[in-house]
């Protein structure tokens, strides 16, 4: 018998180690995905990024900089976008180099605004028939379930005495705002001119129709600049109607920033509930307002497959243009600068570096929230609306800065204001927002939860 127990001991410190070789080949086993995904995932970050911004060599680029990572679709089209495959570059295509290359994304929105892009692209817009004659029928004023006719007929004629102030509809270079100016500081940077990208044969056209309606509004012009930053055309949806953008992102990357407070947005929601009226105004052509100097113009040059271009005023998409534009706004109704009563109008000043304080005495349009273009003012009365929106036309006036009646509204008792609807009874998420969510269908399986 002892034999016999030797033997069952064998068996056992056999099976033991048997069982600790199954243990750890089941531990290999269940490490052997993990591991693939792994080196799964090095290969992909080391491969070439199919459809994505193709970056100029360094020998095209006349400037050692670097350029910004490839990838991916901007921001603003995450989701809602892709962008035509591309294929692997072969053993004769040099990685990133754009010999033929193109950059294509789609919309699936309807109407394609300058928001819904990156903020470094600047969009060509579609210029349509536009028109400085306005009627003071157009003006949208007051309601007669809510105001008496003497107090619709205050505010129409104090914003009627400012009607040069006024744009019609449609898209047109708009007068220049007077004391400001957009320049683009690279430093010593050397030009930068990125090659043409191609654009497909069912584009061409359309590509040419949207030059041919920004050169005769004066909102570009033919350029000989050594810069040059290549465009992006994005289809919508439909698959026929699209959009330009600029992608100035190797321009951006060169440019120094600007120091500026641009409005948090929680301080501009900050009790509008304790209001009775809004005025929600829009700047009309926002940006196009402020003038650029002759090196801005040259920088912000883009190539076409029809040729060269730049900016006559100030586009969307540059780096500083946001700060510049706010800064205006804030000092046209702060009034923290005065404007010389013998300054040219026609001609490029800066206020901002050479201009002279305000004098005393002159008062800031109170009772209103700034956001680049986009103007609300508030009161607890009729009467101190009108003053307000009065104050607001004067200071228009002084600085040149056009306003879109088909955008604004002079009065309403209820506004929409940064994804949010806002009255005297409080705020609320905006319905347009909620409904991403809300019209969710329920789910109906585990998968689906």
């Amino acid at each position: 018998m002892p034999g016999a127990r030797v033997d069952t001991a064998r068996a056992g410190a056999e099976s033991d180690e048997r069982g600790d070789d199954s243990t750890q080949s089941d531990e290999v086993s269940d490490r052997e995905p993990v591991r693939k995904a792994e080196l799964q995932a090095e290969e992909v970050a080391q491969a070439p990024t199919q459809g994505t911004t193709k970056q100029i060599p360094l020998e095209d680029r006349r400037a050692s900089v670097s350029a910004p990572a490839p990838g991916a679709i901007p921001p603003g089209l995450l989701g809602q976008a892709s962008k035509d495959p591309e294929p692997n570059p072969g053993p004769e295509i040099r990685r990133g180099e754009p010999d033929g290359g193109s950059e294509v994304c789609y919309h699936d929105g309807g109407t394609l605004e300058a928001e819904d892009v990156d903020r470094e692209w600047a969009v060509l817009p579609e210029v349509s028939q536009a028109t400085t004659d306005v009627r003071i029928e157009d003006l949208q004023v007051g309601d007669l379930a809510d105001n008496t006719e003497d107090e619709i007929r205050k505010l129409r004629d104090i914003i009627w005495a400012h009607r040069h102030l006024l744009i019609g509809k449609g898209n047109a270079l708009p007068p220049a705002a007077v004391g400001a100016i957009c320049d683009i500081d690279v430093g010593d940077a050397a030009p930068i001119a990125q090659r043409v990208r191609k654009i497909a044969p069912r584009f061409r056209e359309k590509v040419s129709d949207l030059l041919n309606g920004l050169l005769p509004a004066k909102i570009i012009r033919h350029s000989t600049s050594p810069w040059a930053s290549p465009i992006v055309v994005i289809i919508k949806k439909n698959g026929v109607d699209i959009r330009l953008c600029i992608d100035y992102r190797l321009v951006n990357g060169l440019t120094k920033l600007m120091i500026y407070p641009m409005p948090l947005i929680n301080d501009l929601l900050e009790d509008l509930d304790k209001v009775l009226w809004y005025c929600s105004l829009d700047m009309a052509s926002g940006f196009w307002v402020v003038s650029m100097t002759d090196r801005a113009r040259a920088i912000s040059a883009f190539i076409t497959p029809f040729g060269l271009f730049e900016w006559n005023r100030m586009p969307f998409g540059l780096k500083n243009a946001p700060q510049i534009y706010q800064r205006l706004i804030d000092n046209a109704l702060y009034g923290f600068l005065r404007i010389p009563p013998a300054v040219d109008r026609s001609t490029l000043t800066d206020l901002f570096k050479e201009g002279d304080p305000e004098e005393a005495g002159e008062s800031s349009v109170l009772g209103r929230r700034s956001y680049i273009d986009d103007i609300l003012v508030t009161a607890g009365s009729w009467d101190l609306l009108c003053d307000r929106v009065k104050a607001l036309l004067e200071a228009c006036d002084k600085w040149n800065i056009s306003i879109s009646v088909a955008k604004s509204f002079w009065w309403l008792n209820k506004v929409d204001y940064f994804g949010h609807r806002v009255s005297n009874e409080g705020l609320e998420a905006h319905p347009k927002d909620l409904s991403a969510l809300t019209d969710l269908p329920f789910p109906r399986t585990l998968r689906a939860m």
